[in-house]
């Protein structure tokens, strides 16, 4: 087995494109946002999403403390969100939360999904968050991608829609 340097695996990594999240949660009577990437669908039956936090990054400890937390799905366009909540805070930029059940939200994200915390499991320097959703809404704009180290727009290859099997 070689050894997988960072660099390396940020580059392969980076060749799958991925939606762009904001991860959403109060703790102390404060709301905190992370951008993240790492987020995926875990259930149907029940409803379940997970995301991916390193543990290092603040949010980690915000979620093991507020036990219910947000995913906000960035629409094309919103850039600057992603890059705010990343800390590099944009001049300007004042997001808005709109409050869910008591779960900050943002309010211009194209879709949001809120969540009550179902389990953690760690994974390697990151904890995976497993949801149980509460709530979701969405527009039909469409979404912010990052490929490749870069924040990129859909381009949309054929015209056809694809039916989703019967069961995936």
């Amino acid at each position: 087995m070689h050894e997988i340097e960072p660099p390396h695996f940020r580059k392969v990594m980076g060749r799958f494109a991925t939606g762009v999240t904001v991860i959403t949660a109060t703790t102390g009577g404060e709301s905190h946002g992370m951008t993240a990437n790492a987020f995926m669908s875990g259930s149907l039956d029940p409803p379940l999403c997970v995301v991916s936090v390193a543990r290092r990054a603040h949010m980690h400890a915000y979620l093991l403390e507020a036990k219910r937390f947000a995913v906000n799905i960035l629409a094309e366009g919103q850039a600057d969100h992603a890059t705010h909540f990343a800390g590099k805070l944009v001049p300007g930029l004042e997001p808005r939360f709109i409050d869910i059940d008591g779960i900050p939200t943002l309010g211009d994200a194209s879709a949001r999904i809120t969540a009550e915390l179902a389990a953690s499991h760690g994974c390697g320097d990151h904890t995976l968050f497993i949801g149980h959703i509460t709530a979701m809404d969405a527009d039909e704009r469409r979404p912010l991608l990052y490929f490749d180290g870069h924040y990129r727009a859909m381009q949309e290859t054929c015209g056809a829609e694809t039916p989703l099997p019967e069961f995936w």
